[in-house]
């Protein structure tokens, strides 16, 4: 706009001094001063006009600069992101990118209690969701702090956390890299035809089942005891585990998980995770640990098996009042002892076919094994690969007395309050130091025999 001005001034200029120059002729014949006139005219023309030219010339070069500098600076960018990519570094996206990839936050995949997840595409066609994170759990500085450690986890089966975005008093941004085929639980539970309309999911075979539960086994292996600081997800469920385009596993949602160091046995933290996958000792107030993740992950491998829900409701035709609460894992536990294992499998499974008996054993042991009341007796997550690959044998767990049934896992709206299961007498044989009388721990769980 600028040189556009200057040239119209410039031509105004010339145009101004050769209508002066006639005028003086006109006026003035050839007279000496007609020629001193017309010599200075001529000369503030020229002088213009070499102006113009230079500045053309120099406001062309100057583009041409530009232009080079602002690809040159486009590549170093893009060379520069690939590179954090490569390295494991979060990327700090500003909110105004974010807001244009995912159109104003308007693709929603799916939506928490405190947080709300979107679909996006950078700048570079790179396809992410973007979890906005409402809330201030965590302060700034222990937000960084937690982004930078989880971003430098590297596994397979774990999601690829690529950037954040943090606003002061405002949400958090994780952004994630993005899996096409969605969440574990559309592809296991018995779904409305309605529910699955806007979300990939499907019956998954039995071979598919198997390879994801090995897959997850191994990312929280890998948590638990290959990374500097140990890491415990605390909320693994089918919800948190994602199928790629060749229904592998993928764990998610561990960003702001609890970091443990090596030395540290059990760590002390306020109740987090989700309704039915919660060990016991956390709503005990016994502190959690690895053993905790292993608790859920076992609780997950049952869902699997049965496609159904650990924790139910079961109505019993039209009478409202005949209502009453399944525990999926009580019913695994005793179609083993009967010898009727098929019969606790999803029916879908079994219609189709393909089932592996020795696998499902071997899958139904472990995870009887993972949901041991006492976490001493449950395997490590190392273990727990060795054992469904099939490295070592595995033995039949032992004959559980008493189940921690948790009372956070039953929609309180869906329950008559003054028909709550009451709390029993505790088995002789369960660790006596848990407190009896912590009015706290049983508000939050029921303990009953077997």
């Amino acid at each position: 706009m600028e040189d556009k001005k200057a040239n119209i001034v410039g031509a105004a200029v010339i145009i101004g001094l050769i209508v002066f120059i006639i005028v003086a002729r006109v006026s003035l014949k050839l007279s000496r001063a007609f020629f001193l006139i017309a010599g200075a005219g001529i000369a503030v023309i020229l002088a213009v006009f070499v102006c113009l030219v230079i500045r053309g010339r120099y406001h062309r070069r100057r583009k041409v600069l530009e232009k080079r500098l602002v690809s040159e600076g486009r590549e170093l960018r893009i060379e520069y992101s690939f590179l954090r990519k490569v390295a494991g570094v979060p990327i700090k996206f500003r909110l105004k990118e974010l807001e244009d990839a995912t159109d104003n936050f308007q693709a929603l995949l799916g939506k928490g209690s405190s947080a709300s997840v979107f679909k996006g595409i950078l700048g570079d066609g790179t396809s992410v969701a973007v979890k906005r994170i409402d809330g201030e759990q965590h302060g700034e500085k222990e937000f960084r702090s937690e982004v930078a450690a989880i971003a430098s986890v590297q596994h397979v089966n774990l999601l690829r956390l690529i950037g954040y975005c943090c606003l002061p008093g405002g949400p958090r941004f994780l952004v994630y890299e993005f899996i096409p085929n969605g969440s574990l639980d559309y592809w296991i539970f018995h779904r409305r035809q309605r529910e699955t309309r806007n979300h990939p999911g499907g019956c998954l075979a039995w071979d598919l089942r198997y390879r994801v539960a090995i897959d997850v086994a191994k990312a929280l292996s890998y948590l638990h005891h290959d990374c500097r600081s140990r890491i415990l997800h605390l909320d693994v469920k089918p919800e948190n585990i994602l199928l790629d385009e060749n229904y592998r596993a993928i764990v998610a949602d561990f960003g702001l998980s609890k970091l443990m160091g090596k030395d540290e046995s059990r760590v002390i933290t306020t109740i987090r995770g989700t309704r039915g996958y919660l060990a016991p000792e956390w709503l005990l107030e016994h502190g959690v640990s690895e053993k905790s993740d292993i608790y859920s992950y076992g609780m997950v491998l049952l869902e699997m098996i049965g496609g159904q829900r650990n924790v139910s409701l079961v109505e019993d035709g039209t009478d409202r009042s005949q209502r009453k609460w399944q525990f999926f894992p009580k019913i695994v536990s005793k179609k083993l002892k009967e010898g009727k294992l098929i019969e606790a499998v999803d029916k879908r499974l079994v219609e189709a076919g393909g089932i592996d008996d020795r696998e499902l054993k071997r899958l139904v042991y472990v995870a009887l094994w993972c949901i041991q009341e006492r976490a001493k007796l449950r395997p490590s997550m190392a273990q727990v690969v060795e054992m469904l690959e099939g490295r070592v044998v595995v033995d039949e767990p032992p004959d559980t007395q008493m189940v921690v049934v948790d009372l956070l896992s039953i929609d309180e709206e869906d329950c008559d309050y003054h028909h709550r299961p009451k709390i029993t007498t505790i088995g002789s044989d369960v660790d006596r130091n848990i407190p009896t009388s912590a009015s706290s721990s049983f508000s939050m769980s029921v303990l009953s025999g077997r």
